[in-house]
């Protein structure tokens, strides 16, 4: 784990930006980008699922990415990585950054059957876009993060809706995870939330604030129930659980890199990408872990430069070496 002090972060900022365009892949000197915007790769019930897809120029079967935003499952959208895909595209690899169905429309599977859509979609196509289908890998945000590592770890479980997708045949074979201050254990992440929502009442009446708010859960949102309501959901819904199962084919050489920061006070780096990380490395997968000691939550879709909390360019190169061994 790499804590990083905000002392050295600037100074590591001027020079992995001067880096950045030559890092990532051995052969990749600077890609020029191509961006297909607006590009539809499921419908599911009435709802047309887009994604931009950022390519680098003249790279035959370019390793890939697809991209999942945050914003716990009811906000955000496909622009949160829109700086990383010319930074990725540039050292070589592509980037389908996508959005998925939120809120009411979302609710847990079918957030689920959207990302793993996104994912068909790119290997089904991967001879119209000159993409490697074997070098495909995701990247998430917390939410999004979530999403990532739950197609990697069980995204075969998930067959019993939307069979009539033109790609729902494709296996999802993917060979890297990159999460960004993910959820990956929901029933930790429920707990924090009502531990949260306790000391914000708490605090309320101490200052005479007589306002009542309801109950605010992300997970308990998504899910559609309570743990006590529904504790299977909690525990299937969760990529910690696929973690210690008898590994496939598909997925035993899947590789991560957990971020985070560690002042995210919306979602606990120790319960969530600190647990995740041990249960990786106890089964034996391939895991890294990067801590950015001074950051919090919500800055993956920062831009990387003029900004004063630039957390992207900190750990691009480490990211991009990470890629770079394991796509």
């Amino acid at each position: 784990m790499m804590a990083i002090s905000l002392s050295t972060r600037a100074a590591l900022r001027l020079a992995l930006l001067a880096q950045l365009l030559a890092v990532g892949h051995a052969s990749a000197a600077e890609y020029q980008v191509s961006l297909s915007s607006d590009l539809i790769y499921a419908e599911h019930d009435g709802t047309k699922l887009l994604g931009d897809l950022y390519l680098p120029k003249g790279r035959i079967k370019a390793p890939a990415l697809v991209a999942f935003h945050g914003g716990g499952w009811r906000a955000g959208n496909r622009g949160f990585y829109r700086h990383w895909g010319p930074v990725l595209a540039r050292n070589g690899y592509g980037l389908f950054t996508v959005e998925y169905r939120l809120g009411k429309p979302g609710v847990y599977p079918a957030a689920v059957y959207d990302a793993k859509a996104a994912v068909q979609f790119i290997r089904a196509n991967s001879g119209k876009f000159d993409i490697d289908p074997d070098r495909v890998g995701l990247i998430g945000d917390s939410a999004g993060a979530c999403l990532a590592a739950l197609l990697a770890l069980a995204g075969d479980r998930f067959t019993s809706a939307y069979r009539e997708d033109a790609n729902a045949t494709t296996p999802i074979s993917v060979k890297a995870v990159i999460g960004f201050y993910g959820i990956y254990d929901m029933l930790a992440q429920w707990k924090h939330d009502m531990l949260t929502q306790s000391r914000r009442e708490d605090l309320a009446q101490s200052n005479h604030d007589l306002i009542v708010r309801p109950p605010d859960s992300i997970t308990e949102e998504f899910l559609g129930v309570s743990p006590t309501q529904n504790r299977a959901r909690y525990l299937e819904s969760s990529p910690i659980s696929y973690v210690a199962m008898d590994r496939s084919a598909d997925r035993k050489e899947v590789r991560f890199l957990l971020i985070n920061g560690g002042r995210d006070e919306l979602v606990d780096p120790e319960t969530q990408s600190g647990a995740f990380f041990a249960a990786l490395k106890e089964a034996g997968f391939f895991a890294q872990r990067i801590t950015i000691s001074e950051a919090g939550h919500f800055w993956v879709s920062d831009p990387f430069v003029s900004h004063p909390r630039s957390y992207n360019a900190t750990v691009a190169t480490r990211l991009l070496r990470f890629l770079d061994s394991s796509l």
